[in-house]
């Protein structure tokens, strides 16, 4: 089958499309998954550049996929050769809800991923595709839908009545966020240095778009807009911006942390105990998680594809989101 393969680590265009990789079979309680679209995380684009734990050489990348079944393995019941499906790419949570197990992976790494023709998963792990969505959106929602969803509703336990803050929107997770947050009726306000992506934004609803680099109070903007600080905020900078979410944040609030790409924060504890804060951690979802963050797309949400690249030009496709340029998900079509 063709995939997509990593040799070696450098960057993107370390991304080969290669003609000859054996095709997955089904073991026992597996599916195998015929991939028609696929889509890049930011994760994808740091295991190229060796920025993350556990990588093996060589790889097929891709934690994000939509298809259709083409194998059962034994056992397996409730899925149907030929059907529509999309992928939960968080393999071995635990059995517990509320965090992963020390076992727990991502499809995409350590085990052969999306960018593929075909790829197998545990059954457990195939769902059917919700109603009404292309197979560019199916595949564009599982690893950030499932992130923002955990962020949002597990661990942030929004309401109706929040204030949510939502910093550097246009990356995947972060639009999921907005997505979820304006169908739960929140007030929704958005950070980006960019004044296209939060024009884009208050198309999908945001209720305030905040310039960081051009404002130099945006901090002050952000507490005149939620009439005296967020009370939810969905985090994934890091460094100086997290300190700063922190320092705006309404008394009571919780502050939901999933990322960091700006480096460690010099923080406050100030700003912490004195307000009452709840600082959570979070990453990816449990599988409870993934079957409710699909329903909402069965409801009628649509997720934000930024653009679709064909399968030979996914080095293209990765250096677009290592540049940020992208509003939503990165989308390649397989098939």
């Amino acid at each position: 089958m063709r995939a997509v393969r990593l040799n070696e680590l450098g960057g993107p265009e370390n991304l080969h499309v290669e003609d000859d990789v054996p095709t997955p079979q089904a073991a026992p309680g597996e599916t195998c998954v015929k991939i028609v679209r696929a889509a890049l995380n930011r994760r994808d684009v740091f295991i190229t550049q060796g920025l993350y734990p556990g990588i093996e050489l060589p790889k097929t990348l891709g934690s994000d996929g939509a298809g259709t079944v083409a194998q059962l393995g034994e056992g397996v019941t409730g899925l149907h050769l030929g059907s529509r499906v999309v992928i939960d790419p968080q393999l071995g949570w635990s059995d517990s809800t509320y965090h992963a197990s020390g076992g727990s992976s991502l499809l995409g790494m350590p085990k052969d991923g999306t960018f593929a023709e075909y790829v197998v998963v545990p059954a457990t792990n195939v769902h059917a595709c919700p109603p009404g969505l292309s197979d560019d959106e199916a595949a564009a929602i599982p690893l950030g839908g499932l992130t923002a969803y955990r962020a949002l509703f597990t661990r942030g336990r929004i309401t109706k009545d929040d204030v949510v803050l939502i910093t550097g929107i246009g990356g995947g997770v972060q639009t999921f966020a907005l997505l979820f947050a304006k169908h739960v009726g929140a007030r929704t306000i958005v950070t980006s240095s960019s004044d296209e992506k939060l024009e884009r934004a208050k198309a999908l609803g945001a209720d305030v778009g905040i310039n960081y680099k051009t404002s130099d109070a945006w901090q002050k903007e952000v507490r005149a807009a939620s009439d005296g600080g967020p009370t939810l905020a969905i985090e994934s900078t890091g460094g100086e911006t997290l300190a700063k979410v922190l320092d705006i944040a309404r008394p009571g609030a919780r502050i939901v942390i999933y990322g960091g790409t700006a480096g460690d924060a010099k923080i406050r504890p100030f700003s912490i105990f004195w307000k009452h804060l709840d600082v959570l951690g979070t990453s990816m979802g449990s599988p409870q998680d993934f079957t409710e963050m699909l329903a909402l797309f069965g409801a009628g949400l649509r997720p934000v594809v930024d653009r679709v690249f064909p399968m030979a030009r996914c080095a293209e496709a990765a250096e677009r989101l290592l540049r940020a340029e992208q509003f939503g998900k990165i989308v390649l079509a397989v098939a």
